[in-house]
């Protein structure tokens, strides 16, 4: 009996993150991004844009608040290509952005890599004074 409520108590939570996924995936105004800071792996969640910032939220997790709040004030592209077999969804593209604490590279469809490089180009004209 025990062993059943236990089972069901993991069915639960695997449901509930289950949810929680699809419901970042579908809410409005997000974009599915992956993210990756340094040499580590990529990290799958949604991004929205709120304001001057982009956050980025995980799929796995229980908390709706942003890991990465990335701000369009001093955001520069070094590079940007399209992910080579293996290493990523097919079609999908990666751009390295230097962020206050270091690089921090996102990976996202054609379609999403357009909205952003337009959010980026929509900044007013001071936001890139203080950039390096």
């Amino acid at each position: 009996m025990a062993a059943l409520g236990i089972l069901t108590g993991v069915f639960a939570v695997a449901a509930l993150l289950v949810i929680r996924g699809f419901v970042l995936a579908r809410a409005r105004g997000t974009i599915v991004c992956r993210v990756r800071d340094g040499q580590g792996g990529w990290k799958s969640g949604v991004a929205r844009y709120v304001g001057g910032e982009l956050h980025w939220i995980p799929f796995l997790g229980l908390g709706l608040r942003p890991r990465h709040a990335i701000a369009r004030r001093g955001l520069t592209i070094s590079s940007r290509r399209m992910l080579d077999t293996g290493e990523g969804p097919a079609g999908y593209w990666t751009v390295v952005c230097s962020v206050e604490r270091g690089p921090l590279s996102l990976a996202m469809s054609e379609d999403a890599l357009t909205g952003f490089l337009a959010w980026l180009e929509s900044a007013p004209p001071s936001a890139h004074l203080d950039a390096a």
